[in-house]
């Protein structure tokens, strides 16, 4: 589910080894923490959609491959050119794991 995307950052790691520690020591219920999760997944997700206020634009210098699959896009890229108004950066390689932030019941 794309939709749970966040949970493989820094942020969301915590959050899970916090949360599996709170189980391992009995102070809250794997029920409890799975509710946490999908707190966390629709918080996340709300907020970058809502807050986010900047755009990014990029330049590839070549496209090595791509995929689709589940409805995420996977981008890897090389020679990489990224803009925010006037900053630069560029880098030599760099993965882009792209998917639809809204939930399938959402989009009925």
């Amino acid at each position: 589910m794309s939709y749970q995307l966040y949970r493989n950052t820094t942020i969301g790691n915590t959050l899970q080894e916090s949360l599996d520690e709170l189980i391992q020591y009995g102070q809250i219920t794997p029920a409890l923490a799975v509710k946490v999760l999908l707190q966390f997944d629709k918080s996340i997700n709300t907020a970058l959609s809502n807050k986010m206020k900047s755009r990014l634009t990029f330049k590839a210098g070549k496209l090595n491959t791509y995929r689709f699959c589940d409805n995420v896009w996977t981008f890897m890229l090389t020679d990489v050119e990224f803009r925010e108004v006037q900053e630069v950066a560029k880098v030599d390689k760099i993965k882009i794991v792209a998917c639809d932030g809204k939930n399938v019941e959402e989009r009925r």
